[in-house]
């Protein structure tokens, strides 16, 4: 899985501007193992990733004589080690607080068991990325399920690429993800959280994750996003073998529309680039965006088509077999909202599903 889309990569350039979308603080970052305050009492916290995308952003709020983690890391060394430069540096003399993850991602839950533990505070967490990411930690195995090689089978993918797929292994999720407390607390769309004196509301999303968490503080015009809004990417969509019939796009688009009634001068902290504003702006973008590619899809499909088949409309570019299941994925999410839609019929009556333009 990826926080991060194969359809929409804006260029890191100047253009960014051109398309309406404001950066307080420019394309400055702050070095890993560091803090930097964007707010009273909200520090900015980036650390690495060892993917294309090679960074998340996380957040450590004043919570008056402890502090409150929002997303943690990947549960791997280099990370483990600037938490602990943290707590020996600018976060020495106060406990931490508060663990609070925004979704099952291991970008962001990889080292919320450790920091649990480590100072003996609960996992905060909607509950069906708590469920899903414990799940995963124990779905391990030699080879794929045969249910799992079916899936990209009926999405397109020749011999060969299924048998690199069944020689990778299965079950990669826990190897980057710190053992999982017992229990946690519940997280909820709604729920009010107050942190060194203000309250901070979350505010569900969908799509991305089953039960994604955005944080709002209205009085400091501040929404930490996670990965449901990112100024320059577009969050990964998926349909994953575990809910191979699934219509993920659907509940994005829904959640572009909630977030819509949020204030469009909050300052956005995403998870991945920088910080920005304009929200409405850029979830306009992200709407259409992803509504041109689901016309250019169905205009594909007026000849029958698989998953595979349409990557090139969708992503523009050759895809290699280290990208092919996320583009499946992503490809898929598209097909089927336009099959919910009525405007494309699955056709499944050979070795894989095509996709044809209703009539």
């Amino acid at each position: 899985m990826s926080d991060v889309s194969l359809i929409d990569h804006m260029p890191p350039a100047d253009g960014d501007e051109l398309r309406g979308l404001y950066y307080p603080h420019g394309r400055w970052t702050p070095q890993p193992g560091t803090l930097h305050a964007v707010a009273d009492g909200v520090f900015w916290l980036r650390m690495p990733l060892p993917f294309s995308l090679n960074h998340i952003n996380l957040w450590v709020l004043d919570d008056g004589d402890g502090w409150a983690i929002v997303d943690t890391g990947l549960g791997v060394p280099v990370c483990r080690d600037l938490w602990k430069q943290l707590f020996d540096g600018p976060m020495k003399g106060r406990r931490v607080s508060r663990v609070i993850v925004t979704h099952y991602h291991p970008d962001h839950l990889g080292l919320a068991g450790w920091l649990c533990r480590k100072w003996d505070v609960p996992l905060e967490i909607a509950r069906a990325e708590y469920l899903l990411a414990r799940t995963l930690t124990l779905d391990t195995a030699d080879e794929p399920p045969p249910p799992v090689l079916r899936f990209y089978e009926r999405a397109g993918w020749d011999a060969a690429s299924v048998d690199r797929l069944r020689a990778d292994g299965w079950g990669r999720f826990g190897m980057i993800v710190s053992r999982m407390p017992v229990g946690y607390v519940r997280l909820r769309d709604g729920t009010r959280l107050t942190i060194g004196g203000r309250v901070w509301r979350v505010v569900g999303g969908s799509g991305h994750s089953p039960e994604h968490s955005c944080l709002v503080c209205d009085e400091a015009g501040l929404m930490i996003s996670g990965d449901q809004v990112l100024p320059r990417i577009t969050s990964n969509i998926s349909v994953y073998p575990t809910e191979p019939l699934e219509n993920p796009l659907r509940d994005w688009l829904d959640s572009i529309e909630k977030l819509r009634g949020l204030d469009d001068n909050l300052t956005i902290l995403p998870a991945h680039n920088e910080p920005f504003g304009r929200l409405h702006v850029r979830l306009d973008q992200l709407r259409d965006d992803h509504l041109r590619k689901l016309d250019m899809l169905e205009a594909l499909c007026a000849e029958p088509v698989t998953a595979m088949q349409s990557f090139q409309t969708l992503f523009g570019r050759d895809i290699g077999f280290d990208m092919q299941q996320m583009a499946t994925g992503e490809a898929l999410a598209h097909l089927h909202w336009l099959e919910a839609e009525g405007r494309v019929t699955r056709l499944t009556d050979g070795s894989a599903d095509r996709f044809v333009r209703a009539a």
